[in-house]
């Protein structure tokens, strides 16, 4: 059992799902809990993904994509990147939670829930392919 474990988690789209899912709880149980104490729908849906999008940079960077960043002066560009390719995200999903809750009429929470597939796909995307590349082989033959 636990070789298979070792196994799946050397496969970066497991470790991006299971991180993924962490950072969705992130999102998710901020935004619920700001709800619960009255904090307006879109500024509750702004902060929680802001708070998801700090905890998701660092854990894609450490454990997901293992970029090889050593200073602080090395994160720099990728985390712009990557704030660069969430904010795009974001904008989907404050969208997309609007859209669904508001002017569909569907609960929060369900709009909240619906909207995370894209944005878990579009962020894997951005992340994999334009942000976490320190270090890995780029060119050269085969």
């Amino acid at each position: 059992m636990k070789k298979l474990i070792l196994k799946l988690y050397g496969n970066d789209v497991i470790r991006y799902v299971f991180w993924g899912g962490c950072t969705t709880l992130v999102n998710l149980v901020s935004f619920y809990v700001m709800r619960l104490v009255g904090v307006p729908l879109m500024t509750a849906n702004v902060i929680s993904i802001i708070l998801a999008i700090l905890f998701a940079y660092v854990v894609n960077s450490k454990f997901v994509f293992h970029d090889k960043c050593e200073t602080l002066k090395d994160h720099i560009q990728p985390f712009l990147k990557f704030v660069s390719a969430r904010l795009v995200t974001m904008v989907i999903e404050v969208g997309g939670v609007w859209l669904l809750a508001v002017a569909m009429g569907l609960n929060d929470m369900i709009a909240k829930f619906c909207t995370q597939f894209i944005v878990l796909a579009l962020n894997y995307i951005f992340s994999k392919f334009l942000i976490f590349t320190t270090g890995k082989k780029t060119g050269g033959s085969k």
